[in-house]
């Protein structure tokens, strides 16, 4: 996936009862896939190899790897349906790329250590 803009501050507004009596990781979910409907982006889970997609969610994890041929930064992004390992090549940081933020990324799905990326 390619580029990415940060999305801090987007929060949808479950029913109080819901709220009172969901699960956290529930409530986040359903928070994350309304985020993505308002934005009207792909869902991770209906994504496929080849397809040039937009994917809006929260990132899990970020990391550096200092490859020998080219350093790159994993990061993993969480929509609420699944998540996707994103990838941006020749890069050794992004300023403001941290797990927790959100954020809408665009490019091109492919697979990488045989997962959606």
């Amino acid at each position: 996936m390619g580029s990415l803009v940060t999305l801090d501050g987007m929060t949808g507004k479950p029913s109080l009862v819901r709220r009172l009596t969901g699960r956290v990781s529930e409530l986040d979910a359903a928070d994350l896939q309304q985020d993505a409907a308002r934005l009207r982006c792909d869902t991770v889970d209906c994504l496929q190899r080849g397809q040039l997609a937009t994917v809006a969610g929260r990132l899990r994890s970020v990391v550096y790897n200092p490859r020998e041929t080219v350093p790159t930064v994993d990061a993993e992004l969480f929509d609420g349906t699944s998540s996707i390992e994103l990838v941006w090549l020749g890069r050794r940081r992004i300023a403001g790329l941290e797990p927790g933020r959100r954020i809408l990324v665009r490019g091109r799905v492919g697979v990488h250590d045989g997962r959606l990326a």
